[in-house]
């Protein structure tokens, strides 16, 4: 039997049960991963409260996409892995196929990198999730080069951070975007060339400024609802903007029609573009395990629980006062 954390119902985080539960055995394609750290993530929350962009099919349900520990087993037809070898779960599953909000997990092998060699269970349930969405989005989605200037929302999110440090080693320039001007100097310290401490609908006018008029080559954005048409202003001609999150939960119109239909390409972005597409994943892997090698990139981690505190963890979570990543460990 594994500690497990289960939900029998849609709601707040108090919903959330330790329980013990069987774990069996891995099947054909899967691992069965000693789960040691686990990052969480604001989808986890969404798919808790029933307002994630998939519902949940059956209760008791699971929770959790990112985790790190060490190969327990292998399943039939997995090579390549070693028992005890240290390892990171991605996402790259629905959850409610898989969840590693468990002290054991049976997880898809597709789903899981090895750690590099120096990276602790809490830097490895931490650094892959955030890295390989904004890599993915600015590097493999938007192309982004040396001399771009992205603007990045809700920019003291663990993604936001990554993507910061993303776009500093690809040479461009990060201007990051926070309600909380406490957060000001944690984002300058990450590597952001600006902080601007916006409201929501008043970003375009500082980027503007900052680029002389011309506007950011890209925008990568969290929140959406109704300041995407600011931001859409924040664009240079021909340049992107990326929603990949909707922090707003209101409804996000199609700025082109506001704004007299400019060049302006704008697309959504999920993270498993890149996670369940090996090629692209093989590509991010690299690009991540260099980044941390150099020195780069690092685990940006707000703080840790223990498993046993997962409901004041989403508490904490919800509350939105983090920067960087939230982690739980299973051990006592």
């Amino acid at each position: 039997m594994t500690t497990t954390v289960r939900f029998h119902e849609l709601g707040g985080p108090q919903v959330l049960r330790l329980e013990d539960v069987e774990t069996g055995e891995p099947g054909p394609g899967e691992l069965l991963v000693r789960v040691e750290a686990i990052g969480l993530n604001r989808a986890e929350a969404l798919f808790r409260a029933g307002d994630y962009i998939e519902p949940v099919r059956a209760f008791p349900a699971r929770l959790g996409a990112e985790a790190a520990g060490t190969v327990e087993a292998a399943g039939p037809g997995v090579t390549g892995f070693r028992r005890g070898e240290p390892v990171s779960v991605v996402p790259a599953f629905s959850m409610n196929d898989y969840g590693v909000y468990a002290e054991k997990a049976i997880v898809p092998a597709a789903a899981v990198l090895r750690r590099p060699e120096g990276l602790d269970a809490v830097g490895g349930a931490a650094v892959w999730m955030p890295y390989l969405t904004a890599y993915g989005a600015l590097v493999e989605v938007a192309g982004m080069r040396a001399g771009d200037t992205v603007v990045l929302t809700a920019a003291s999110s663990s993604v936001g951070l990554a993507a910061i440090r993303v776009a500093v080693r690809a040479g461009a320039r990060p201007i990051a975007v926070t309600r909380s001007p406490g957060k000001k100097d944690a984002l300058l310290e990450a590597g952001a060339a600006e902080v601007i401490v916006s409201r929501g609908d008043d970003v375009a006018a500082p980027v503007l400024d900052l680029t002389g008029g011309r506007g950011a080559e890209l925008v990568f954005d969290a929140v959406a609802g109704p300041g995407v048409i600011d931001l859409a202003r924040a664009v240079a001609p021909g340049g992107t903007l990326i929603e990949y999150g909707a922090l707003s939960g209101r409804t996000t119109p199609y700025p082109g029609f506001e704004l007299g239909m400019p060049a302006l390409n704008m697309r959504t972005y999920t993270l498993y573009e890149t996670t369940r597409d090996p090629a692209r994943l093989r590509r991010a892997e690299a690009f991540v395990a260099s980044g941390l090698r150099s020195g780069a990139f690092a685990p940006a981690v707000d703080r840790v629980f223990g498993l046993r505190e997962i409901v004041e963890a989403h508490r904490y979570m919800e509350a939105g006062a983090q920067v960087g990543k939230i982690v739980v460990t299973t051990g006592d």
